[in-house]
């Protein structure tokens, strides 16, 4: 019997889950065996895995789960070098030359464990089959908003937090903004298409301001990009890889530019492919801008765990989105999971 263990998360900030009662109970009827841990922060009670027939751990007992069990959880587990010897489902960040990635598939070696990297499920035609990136982008956008808004008080972004739903954050933004006592700044959003630039877009467009909306065609050409120069904001929510062109280079922090404010949706500060290079680390929800430049001023957001602000709608969101893909758990050599073993395995060929 294929089991499947929701893990705790571990990471702060981090109340969602990807799993609803419901769909563990759609998956225990299906004939898979599922275990939830307790946790003190999901924003699901765990009366409700209960309920719908699941098996409950402590919070935190997954490396003490029987051999077989594959681990489900959403961000990264504790960086403590021990070998990893599970199959686990999580977003690993290992893929695309991140520095600590490395470490986390020598885990994965040492180990013997296998990673099915949530990012790399995908179907027969490359797509992914489930993502957070319409929250991660309503969110980006607004803590985005946010950094702007301190902007004209002189003033960095204050720490966020986890909001009931995205009406209580939207109510907020708004008077935050309406006390700048200023015009609504201007946007552009490149991956304005997908999911992630729809959700920073719907942000914007939700807060009165007007949105330049550039996606593949408009980036085609490589660059420079001195549009994104006369916007005041920029969001990125382009993933980075081989191809992905530079959008704002370094030499643009003593340039003649209106912009002042970059939301990072896409977050990949230390990869190869890092399409905005005038930042190296991400930020946090205690420090949500990173100032880079100061004359004129601009700011660099980059928290990498954003649909977690909005932990409920998120949640539903993607857990809905990936339940078909964990329906086809009890066949791990075919389809979705198939390709991310793949994936894993090539990876680790340079381990």
């Amino acid at each position: 019997m294929t089991h499947l263990w929701v893990r705790a998360e571990q990471r702060a900030n981090e109340d969602r889950v990807g799993l609803t009662p419901e769909g563990a109970k759609a998956l225990i009827d299906a004939g898979l065996r599922v275990t939830v841990e307790e946790s003190s922060v999901r924003v699901i009670g765990i009366e409700g895995y209960r309920d719908a027939g699941c098996e409950i751990a402590p919070e935190n007992a997954w490396p003490d789960a029987p051999r077989d069990a594959i681990i489900f959880g959403l961000k990264e587990l504790p960086e403590d070098g021990t070998p990893l010897p599970h199959r686990h489902i999580m977003f690993g960040h290992a893929f695309k030359g991140q520095h600590s990635g490395r470490t986390l598939l020598e885990r994965f070696k040492a180990g013997g464990g296998t990673l099915y990297d949530l990012e790399y499920l995908v179907d027969e035609n490359g797509r992914r089959v489930a993502a957070f990136g319409y929250w991660a982008g309503f969110a980006g956008a607004a803590v985005t908003l946010k950094a702007w808004a301190a902007q004209q008080h002189d003033k960095l972004c204050e720490p966020v937090g986890v909001y009931k739903n995205k009406d209580a954050l939207l109510n907020e933004l708004r008077a935050e903004l309406d006390a700048t006592k200023t015009a609504r700044p201007d946007a552009i959003v490149i991956g304005a298409l997908g999911r992630v630039g729809t959700g920073a877009s719907d942000l914007m467009e939700a807060m009165g301001i007007t949105v330049t909306k550039w996606d593949l065609a408009e980036t085609a050409h490589g660059g420079p990009f001195h549009e994104i120069l006369d916007h005041n904001l920029f969001i990125n929510c382009i993933l980075a890889g081989p191809q992905t062109p530079v959008f704002v280079p370094r030499d643009a922090l003593t340039a003649d530019r209106k912009l002042t404010a970059i939301g990072d949706v896409a977050c990949d500060p230390d990869s190869d492919y890092n399409p905005v290079p005038v930042y190296d680390r991400a930020t946090n929800w205690d420090a949500p801008a990173l100032r880079v430049a100061d004359d004129p001023v601009l700011d660099v957001m980059a928290i990498d765990n954003l649909p977690s602000m909005l932990p409920l709608e998120s949640s539903l969101d993607y857990a809905g989105q990936l339940l078909p893909s964990l329906l086809t758990l009890t066949d791990l050599k075919t389809g979705v999971w198939a390709r991310a073993e793949a994936t894993f395995n090539t990876h680790m060929k340079d381990i």
